[in-house]
């Protein structure tokens, strides 16, 4: 049946018989039917009841960044689509050209973009290049990988095995070898009880302990996110990557920072880790590449690591032997162009510091009220932290929290929030809006959470 002649009742049967949705219990959508989204504009959505919401997670997981209704990137991906939607990308087409040569100005010292569909993959893309290093520099057992507490880096069973949040991971394994832990950057939480300034940065400072306890012979990458974010918000202090970047040239580590959320204008900068000096070697990012119009995902790495693979052809083997199906997809890269475009044109990355700036000011308020521990953020990627009780930093339990995130949809304010993540501490909302947010909006989100933390917690 065309979708122009359902009804909604039509449709939620159609979803109920056939459709199984992510992160989603199905059994009390018996009762209580999932949302059906029909259209959006700018930071508004509509379901296919009319009902219309303001979204402050662009997207539900933070990619929709330039907001909704983008005429430039629809009809720019469609004029490529109809003149060449695809060819593999052992080749070039000239949409990847132009956004490769487009992003280089944007991350200095990284000169080389690798191709792939999803944040997952660009990350598997980069653990393959670290272990392959290792066999061409000689050292074969250089393979390990440290990966940071509460750090998320996809969701293939390889990416679980790098991933901080056990409940993520809960039944898939068992895990592919090689990955070591090392304790997050949370301030609010230490991993080692102390205060900020007089912390000496253990938790950045441990890697070197890990690294010597591994053997440093074993360890060929450490992989982070410049700013925790499904795990918490959590923006490390402003030493912290001097501390780890040292550690990591110091062993011959390779640097892997994972900007698939923060890349791409979120917090204000071009990438996340642009707000803390550092220079990695391997950069990924997916979501807000083509503002998730596109499906598109990218590994890029320096001129150092690209060189690494670039041998006498007659070792078979000395090359980077890895390919992504949809790597080669024109109309993706176009997306991503437009994308970029827009970015610049608009100047969104200085109304990102600008409305993130109010956002987190205006978050900061909530913390006079009952059960809000903690605000955390940087740009438009902030975090509020629940707590039962302010003293002991008891975590709100998580179906508290889910009923906030719940009231406030019913007031039409889309908020994400910690699902299933963190055995313990899923206490935390998210809020990730498109870059076009205004004023208005901030007051709107902000104003529907004092009311429904009120409602829910006193």
């Amino acid at each position: 049946m065309p979708h122009a002649a359902k009804d909604p009742a039509a449709f939620i049967a159609a979803d109920r018989a056939h459709v199984w949705h992510q992160l989603s219990q199905h059994q009390p959508f018996a009762d209580k039917p999932p949302m059906i989204v029909a259209e959006g504009k700018g930071l508004r959505i509509k379901d296919i009841h009319g009902n219309e919401y303001l979204d402050a997670t662009s997207g539900g997981v933070w990619c929709v960044n330039v907001g909704y209704g983008r005429d430039r990137i629809a009809d720019a991906v469609c004029a490529q689509l109809k003149k060449m939607p695809y060819y593999a990308a052992s080749v070039g087409n000239l949409p990847f050209i132009e956004l490769a040569e487009m992003l280089a100005p944007h991350m200095p010292g990284l000169t080389r973009t690798y191709l792939s569909n999803s944040g997952s993959e660009a990350n598997e893309k980069a653990y393959k290049m670290v272990r392959a290093m290792a066999h061409l520099t000689g050292n074969t057992s250089k393979k390990k990988i440290l990966y940071r507490n509460r750090d998320y880096h996809g969701t293939t069973i390889t990416a679980l095995s790098s991933g901080g949040q056990y409940e993520r991971r809960d039944w898939f394994g068992p895990f592919t070898p090689g990955f070591v832990e090392f304790p997050h950057a949370c301030c609010y939480r230490c991993a080692f009880n102390k205060t900020y300034p007089g912390c000496d940065l253990d938790c950045a400072r441990s890697v070197e302990r890990i690294i010597l306890a591994e053997g440093p012979e074993t360890v060929g990458g450490l992989i982070v996110e410049p700013i925790t974010a499904g795990g918490g918000i959590i923006p490390p202090v402003a030493e912290y990557y001097d501390v780890l970047a040292a550690i990591c040239a110091k062993y011959g580590v390779l640097l892997i920072l994972d900007e698939v959320v923060c890349g791409m204008g979120r917090t204000g900068t071009m990438f996340g880790y642009q707000h803390y000096g550092v220079a990695p070697d391997i950069v990924t990012m997916a979501k807000g590449v083509a503002s998730a119009y596109m499906p598109i995902a990218i590994t890029a790495t320096t001129e150092a690591v690209f060189q690494a693979f670039v041998n006498d052809p007659s070792d078979k083997l000395a090359y980077f032997r890895d390919i992504s199906t949809f790597g080669g997809c024109a109309a993706c890269c176009t997306a991503a162009v437009e994308n970029l475009k827009i970015i610049e044109e608009e100047n969104l990355l200085q109304r990102v510091t600008e409305k993130g700036r109010s956002l987190k000011a205006a978050l900061e308020e909530l913390l006079s009220l009952p059960g809000v521990g903690d605000v955390r953020g940087k740009g438009l990627l902030c975090g509020v932290e629940f707590v039962e009780d302010k003293a002991t930093k008891k975590p709100l339990a998580e179906a508290k929290v889910a009923r906030i995130a719940a009231e406030a949809a019913g007031h039409g304010v889309l908020v994400g929030r910690a699902n299933r993540s963190l055995p313990g501490m899923n206490n935390f909302i998210t809020l990730a809006p498109a870059y076009v947010i205004t004023q208005d909006d901030i007051e709107r989100i902000v104003n529907t959470l004092r009311d429904t933390i009120l409602k829910v917690l006193v």
